[in-house]
C-alpha cells in the first residue's frame, strides 16, 4: 500500500530534475511535484503534492555548490521513503509525515552520535509540525528520545571535577554542571539556566538546588543537566497555556533528586499578572513523563506581583501554567454543599423507595413501578459512591480509589440507561397503544439497564495494562492554589468521548419522547375542553373554571414528573458549558442532586393510585382493563 501511494505521488520515471537554490542561508529545493524550503531561522517546509514531508540530504563537505544548481537524480522508491541519488556526491531522501515512518526515524537516532541525533530530532519535529501536535504516540516518542539523548550527552561529556559545559542543540540549550565538595558546604547552590535568545534574559529563572541532596549522590553520578527550550510545543498535550519558559532539570543519577526534604527552588518571571481576570491564576507545574500530563503534586506555588516561586521536591521539566478557573471559590463551596446535601437526601429517599416497593409489592403491580424502582436503585448507588469519592482518595491501598471511581462511573451509566428505559416504556405505554407483546419484558430491560454499563466499565478496567482510566484525580479550585483529590476518571479524553456521547444520545432520545408525550397531553386537554363545553350548559361558570384549573395543574405536574423520570434536567449541562452561567449551574445542581427525592414522590403517588385501582377492582364484579399494552 505504501509503495503504491508513493508511486502515485512520485514521478514514474527513474530520473528526475532537482533544482537547488541557496539565498542568504536559506535553501530552496524544487523537484517534480515537490517543494522544500529550509530557512536559516529554522523554519522548514516540505510539501509533496500538498502532503507534508521530510527531506534530508548528505553532501560532501569539500563540494562547492553554486547558489543556483540543477542536478539529474536517479529516483529509487522504497517502502516508506524515496531516495534521490544525484551527481557530485549528493544523496537525498524524502519521507512522508506518517506515523510509522516518523516513529521509525526517531527510534533510529538511539544508535547515532548524541549531539547530531538531537539536531536531527528537532529537524524531524520542525518538518512535520502538524503530526507532532496531533499524534500522541509521536509526541511521547519525541520526548522520550530527547530525554535519553540528554542523558547520553551528560554521561559522555568531558566535564572536569567542577565547572560547566554548554551545548547549543538547535531547539534547546543544555548546561552540564558538576560541583566541588567545597560548594556543597552551603545549604543551597544557585545555578543559572542556559539562554537561547539574548532578548529572553529577563525570563530566565533563578534556580537553587539543595546541597544536602547533591551531597548524597555518588560523585561519579553527580552530573546535573539544565535545559532551556526555544519553544515548548512538544509539552502541549492538552493545549495548556504555558506562561513561562520550560525548564528541565536532569541528574545522571535518575533517583538522586526525588522526594527531597529541602525542595528545589525556582523563581520564574512573567508579565501576565496585569492581563489576568479574577478567575485565572498562575501555578507551578511539572510534566509527568509517565502519564504525559502536567501535574502539581510535590510543588508549592508562591505568587508575588512580579515573580512566581516554585518549590518542588523532585527534578523534572517545570513551567508556570495559566489556570482558568470557571467557578469562583465561594460558588464552588456553595455548589459543593448543595450537592452533598442533595445527594444525601436522595440516597435516603431512594432507599425508602426500595423499601416501599419490597413491602408494598403485590401480584397486580405493573411494570412501570419496577422500572421506577430500578432507576431509584441506580440513583442510590450513584449518590452513595459520590459521597465516598473524597474518602476513597485518602485510603490505602490505591485499588480502593480505583474501585470507588469505577463503581461511580458504573452507577452513572446505569442512571443514564434506566432514564432511557423510562422513556422507551412510556412510549410503549402511551403512544404505541395497540396490542404489543414482549416476552420476558422486565428481564430484557434489566439486562440492558444493568448489563450495558457493566460491559463498558469492565472493558475499561480490563485495559489497565494499556491505560489507567480510574483512580486519583486532582481538581484545582478557583482563586486558590489548593487542589481537591477525588476518585474518578483520570483521562479527560476518555471521559468526554464516552460519557458525553453516551448521555447526548440518551438525552436526544428522551427529549423526543418527552415532546411527543407533552403534545399528547395537550391534545387530551383539548378533548376534555370540548367535552366540557357539550355538557356544561347546565353547570355554573365557577365549576367549569375550577375543573379547567385542576386539569391544567395535573397536566403540568405530569409533564414535570416525566421530565424528572427521564433525566432531561441533566441537559442543563449543555447550557452551562463553555462559560460561567451561575443560574444554570445552581439549577442543574439542585434538580439533579434531588432527583431521587422527586422520584420517591412519584413512586408514592403511583403506589397510591394502584392501591385505589386495586380496591375498585375488588369492589367491582367485572374486571376493568386499564391498558391495551401487554407485557410478559
Amino acid at each position: 500500500m505504501v509503495s503504491l501511494l508513493l508511486s502515485m505521488l512520485l514521478s514514474t520515471s527513474l530520473a528526475d530534475q532537482v533544482q537547488l537554490n541557496i539565498v542568504d542561508g536559506s535553501i530552496t529545493v524544487t523537484m517534480n511535484e515537490t517543494n522544500i524550503l529550509d530557512e536559516m531561522s529554522g523554519y522548514v517546509r516540505c510539501m509533496k503534492n500538498t502532503f507534508p514531508c521530510l527531506f534530508q540530504c548528505t553532501v560532501n563537505e569539500t563540494l562547492d555548490i553554486p547558489s543556483l544548481s540543477h542536478f539529474d537524480a536517479n529516483v529509487t522508491i522504497h517502502d516508506s521513503w524515496v531516495e534521490y541519488s544525484m551527481t557530485q556526491n549528493i544523496s537525498c531522501s524524502l519521507y512522508l509525515c506518517k506515523n510509522y515512518t516518523i516513529l521509525k526515524m526517531i527510534q533510529s537516532l538511539a544508535s547515532q552520535d548524541s549531539e547530531a541525533a538531537m539536531m536531527k530530532l528537532f529537524y524531524i519535529r520542525d518538518s512535520c509540525p502538524d503530526l507532532f501536535s496531533s499524534d500522541h504516540e509521536v509526541m511521547t516518542a519525541f520526548i522520550s528520545m530527547e530525554r535519553n539523548l540528554i542523558h547520553d550527552i551528560m554521561g559522555t561529556s568531558q566535564i572536569e571535577t567542577e565547572g560547566s559545559i554548554n551545548y547549543d542543540l538547535k531547539g534547546l540549550s543544555l548546561n552540564v554542571l558538576n560541583f566541588s565538595e567545597a560548594e556543597l558546604t552551603n545549604s543551597e547552590i544557585k545555578i543559572e539556566a542556559p539562554q537561547l535568545l539574548p532578548q529572553n534574559t529577563s525570563f530566565i529563572p533563578d534556580i537553587w538546588l539543595p546541597a544536602d541532596a547533591l551531597h548524597a549522590i555518588p560523585k561519579e553520578k553527580r552530573i546535573i543537566g539544565l535545559v532551556s527550550y526555544m519553544q515548548h510545543s512538544q509539552f502541549n498535550f492538552k493545549q495548556e497555556e504555558i506562561s513561562s519558559m520550560v525548564l528541565r532539570i536532569e541528574v545522571l543519577d535518575e533517583d538522586g533528586l526525588k522526594g527531597l526534604k529541602t525542595p528545589i527552588k525556582m523563581t520564574f518571571r512573567t508579565t501576565l499578572h496585569t492581563a489576568m481576570d479574577n478567575d485565572s491564576w498562575l501555578q507551578c507545574h511539572y510534566f509527568d513523563e509517565r502519564d504525559w500530563i502536567w501535574k502539581t503534586d510535590g510543588c508549592v506555588t508562591n505568587d508575588t506581583q512580579t515573580d512566581i516561586t516554585c518549590n518542588c521536591n523532585h527534578a523534572t521539566p517545570f513551567a508556570v501554567l495559566l489556570i482558568r478557573g470557571p467557578i469562583s471559590e465561594i460558588h464552588w463551596q456553595i455548589l459543593s454543599n448543595i450537592s452533598y446535601i442533595g445527594c444525601g437526601l436522595s440516597a435516603l429517599f431512594t432507599a425508602l423507595s426500595l423499601v416501599i416497593y419490597v413491602f408494598g409489592r403485590n401480584q397486580e403491580m405493573d411494570y412501570s413501578m419496577s422500572i421506577h424502582v430500578s432507576l431509584s436503585g441506580a440513583l442510590l448507588l450513584l449518590n452513595t459512591t459520590f459521597l465516598l469519592t473524597e474518602w476513597g482518595a485518602t485510603v490505602e491501598p490505591a485499588w480502593v480509589c480505583v474501585f470507588v471511581a469505577a463503581l461511580m462511573h458504573y452507577s452513572l451509566l446505569c442512571c443514564f440507561t434506566w432514564m432511557a428505559i423510562e422513556a422507551l416504556h412510556l412510549y410503549l405505554l402511551l403512544i404505541k397503544v395497540f396490542n404489543t407483546y414482549f416476552k420476558h419484558y422486565m428481564v430484557k430491560l434489566s439486562l440492558a439497564g444493568w448489563g450495558i454499563p457493566g460491559v463498558i466499565v469492565a472493558v475499561s478496567v480490563g485495559m489497565t495494562d494499556f491505560k489507567q482510566f480510574y483512580g486519583l484525580t486532582e481538581m484545582t479550585m478557583a482563586d486558590t492554589n489548593q487542589t481537591n483529590a477525588i476518585c474518578w476518571i483520570t483521562d479527560d479524553s476518555y471521559f468526554y468521548s464516552l460519557n458525553l456521547v453516551y448521555f447526548t444520545l440518551i438525552f436526544m432520545f428522551n427529549s423526543g419522547i418527552l415532546l411527543v408525550v407533552a403534545s399528547n397531553i395537550c391534545k387530551m386537554k383539548q378533548v376534555f375542553r370540548s367535552t366540557s363545553k357539550l355538557g356544561a350548559k347546565a353547570q355554573g361558570k365557577l365549576l367549569r373554571d375550577s375543573k379547567k384549573f385542576d386539569v391544567s395543574c395535573r397536566n403540568g405536574l405530569t409533564v414535570m414528573g416525566i421530565t424528572c423520570l427521564m433525566g432531561t434536567t441533566w441537559g442543563l449541562a449543555f447550557l452551562g458549558s463553555g462559560y460561567v452561567n451561575y443560574p444554570i449551574l445552581y439549577l442543574f445542581c439542585i434538580l439533579n442532586s434531588a432527583q431521587g427525592f422527586f422520584i420517591f414522590l412519584w413512586i408514592c403517588l403511583s403506589a397510591k393510585k394502584q392501591r385505589k385501582r386495586h380496591m375498585e377492582d375488588r369492589l367491582s364484579s367485572t374486571a376493568v382493563t386499564t391498558s391495551a399494552v401487554k407485557f410478559d
